[in-house]
């Protein structure tokens, strides 16, 4: 065996494993947001579980990509024990597609697929809108090509001939366990190497179709790669909750009980594999059926294996519970991050589904620092009020360490591979995770404000603290309904409520602001120093408002339409013109942003009237009326807003508008 046949050998096999990676990403592209949401509601039962795993597994090409998926569910809090069970054992089954993948590699000639997927791959992805379809068929093309050249790299080793290979493998007595037990730690061993079982599985075909390798030593090697391949998913799980390990802890025992079964049956199990194929161990020159053997019994062991297993899921599950019992958590378990960690990085879109949840726990937390400060604002025992204090301090701690963790899983997140979508939601949870650090910071200061009352030694009057109290409450009712916006679907959300709480805050500010004057300088209610400290927690409030409600428009997204210095926010109805806001009527701001909608074209007046006034009659000469009086208001930009004679109105413009979602 020359040199260049192994370096021949080597670079098909990181090819094929470049190729599988690289489609199985493309397709969790492509799929999107939709995979989780298939496996998340999928599993409501054992067996829709498990056929769930078989699809997910089917579709991605990678039984490890779906059981981290799995166990970053698990640890997300989105499956219970049991349903990733289910889906892991499902798994299991939908990896077999790949051995049958193989085993046409060395039966069919795929160079006449290779070449045009390779040309249609290019053009697609030179065409950005379809660019995912061109990295998916680019990864089909890198594999196939790979199978070709293995096979045509295992013709070029002629091992049939080699007297010294086959006087090795000869060596070893097929009909001996201690072999099968060698071969088998061999396959897992180089399985947990190589962090690929298709790589394996492509070895071991290629020995086996050249016919030096005998069908029961190929197939132990199949078993141990079962086995090696639950490796990914329980490095994955080391940095996970407690969860975590155990479903990826589920996966391995699962693994080796069907290894256990089949080698009480082994040679038994083996020989009527060998004759669903029409294969004969006994004679020589089969060596073609053989890749098909082996894909035969690998989608057998699997299938059985599950069959045998699945009625018992709930017993594995308390296996696995015995075995990671909860005392052992406390040491491990993440002082302020539940939902995401460092040792575990799964497919993008489930890392930015945990970071999610992760949002929604870092909220929740923001939303009982405030409950605490409304609290120590009644208190009047001083040791309770300096107990309540200390425990604001943590909280305060706790929300600075959130924002470093999850803005550091996120840069990590930011690394791989990533969608404009999914960059853009990594854009918006950083921004969320900004503004909720700044609601501890504000609470924290509300809190240091009113304990400068209390070392004060005096007092608000009850008209300050009703007025207090009141604003309290709506900022509690503001931070409830970002907690609806942020743990739900955006579709299903819309920022209306949460700007009618913020209205009502500025204008309870106002209020507070005027009312506190009047009451210190015409009544003599309470001095200087009080009303300061009332106006510093009424101020801080409101301050705690806006940054609620940049949360939600991060969360939401905040539409613009710009150009050059006019901006136009289409969630507010508001537009600034280089800085200063401009007093639009809705019809005039409908008007705007239709143009700006339709840069460059030409819309009738019979088009505006329609869109504008629908149900309503109206003629153009309103139409002119009001673009006039727009003009008017757009001072510079009046220049902009041409018009095209006896038809209808365009915004003309010297550079392209950014119509994007500001995350």
């Amino acid at each position: 065996m020359t040199i260049s046949i192994v370096l021949r050998l080597l670079g098909a096999l990181a090819l094929l494993i470049f190729g599988m990676k690289m489609m199985s990403e493309a397709l969790q592209k492509m799929a999107g947001s939709g995979l989780r949401h298939v496996l998340a509601r999928m599993t409501s039962n054992r067996f829709t579980g498990m056929l769930t795993g078989a699809f997910v597994t089917c579709a991605v090409q990678s039984s490890s990509a779906t059981t981290v998926m799995t166990v970053s569910f698990v640890s997300a809090g989105l499956l219970t024990l049991a349903q990733a069970i289910s889906v892991i054992m499902g798994a299991n089954i939908g990896t077999t597609l790949t051995a049958w993948i193989m085993s046409l590699g060395y039966n069919v000639d795929l160079t006449n697929v290779v070449f045009p997927a390779f040309l249609i791959g290019m053009v697609l992805i030179y065409k950005k809108r379809h660019r995912v379809v061109g990295d998916f068929l680019f990864g089909l093309a890198f594999m196939f090509w790979s199978l070709v050249m293995l096979s045509s790299a295992g013709k070029s080793m002629d091992l049939e001939h080699n007297a010294s290979v086959v006087a090795f493998f000869s060596s070893f007595d097929t009909d001996s366990y201690l072999t099968i037990f060698i071969f088998l730690a061999v396959g897992t061993l180089i399985t947990c190497l190589v962090q690929s079982s298709a790589a394996v599985m492509a070895i071991t075909i290629l020995l086996c179709s050249t016919g030096v390798l005998p069908i029961y030593l190929g197939i132990a090697l199949v078993m141990g790669e079962n086995i090696g391949t639950t490796a990914t998913a329980n490095l994955a799980a080391l940095g996970a909750g407690l969860e975590a390990r155990r479903a990826a802890l589920a996966h391995l025992l699962f693994n080796v009980f069907g290894v256990c079964w089949v080698l009480c049956v082994f040679y038994p199990f083996v020989n009527m594999v060998c004759r669903m194929v029409g294969y004969d161990p006994t004679l020589s020159g089969q060596a073609t059926l053989l890749p098909i053997v082996l894909a035969t019994f690998h989608t057998c062991f699997n299938v059985l294996n599950t069959a045998l297993l699945l009625p018992f899921v709930a017993q594995m599950e308390q296996a696995v519970c015995r075995l990671l019992p909860e005392g052992r958590e406390i040491a491990v378990k993440p002082v302020t991050v539940h939902f995401i960690s460092a040792g575990l990085m799964a497919t993008p879109e489930i890392s930015v589904l945990q970071a999610q949840k992760e949002i929604v726990h870092f909220a929740e937390r923001m939303q009982r620092m405030f409950g605490m400060t409304q609290s120590l604002l009644e208190e009047k025992d001083k040791k309770d009020f300096a107990s309540q204090y200390e425990r604001i301090c943590k909280y305060e701690d706790i929300a600075d360490n959130m924002e470093i963790e999850i803005a550091n899983y996120l840069e990590k997140v930011s690394n791989e591979h990533l969608s404009d979508d999914t960059k853009g939601k990594i854009r918006s949870m950083l921004r969320q995770i900004g503004e909720l650090e700044s609601i501890g910071d504000a609470c924290s200061k509300i809190a240091r404000t009113i304990q400068h009352r209390k070392d004060s030694r005096e007092d608000f009057s009850e008209q300050q603290y009703g007025r207090l109290r009141e604003m309290m409450q709506l900022v509690n009712e503001a931070l409830t309904q970002m907690m609806v916006v942020v743990s739900g679907r955006i579709e299903n959300v819309t920022i209306d409520p949460s700007l009618d709480v913020e209205n009502d805050i500025n204008a309870l500010r106002d209020k507070a602001k005027k009312e506190s004057l009047q009451e210190m300088v015409d009544e003599n209610d309470y001095s200087y120093v009080v009303s300061t400290i009332y106006m510093d927690i009424i101020a801080e409030c409101e301050r705690l408002g806006d940054y609620v409600i940049n949360v939600v428009e991060a969360r939401l997204g905040k539409r613009y339409l710009t150009y050059k210095g006019l901006q136009v926010n289409l969630d507010k109805k508001t537009v600034l013109m280089d800085g200063a806001p401009v007093n639009l009527t809705r019809t005039e701001f409908d008007l705007l942003s239709m143009l700006l909608s339709n840069r460059g074209q030409v819309l009738s007046r019979q088009k505006l009237m329609e869109s504008i006034w629908a149900g309503v009659i109206v003629t153009e000469r309103t139409v002119d009326v009001n673009i006039a009086r727009l003009r008017k208001k757009l001072g510079p930009y009046a220049h902009n807003i041409a018009n095209k004679q006896g038809f209808g109105y365009y915004f003309d413009e010297e550079m392209p508008i950014e119509l994007a979602t500001a995350q």
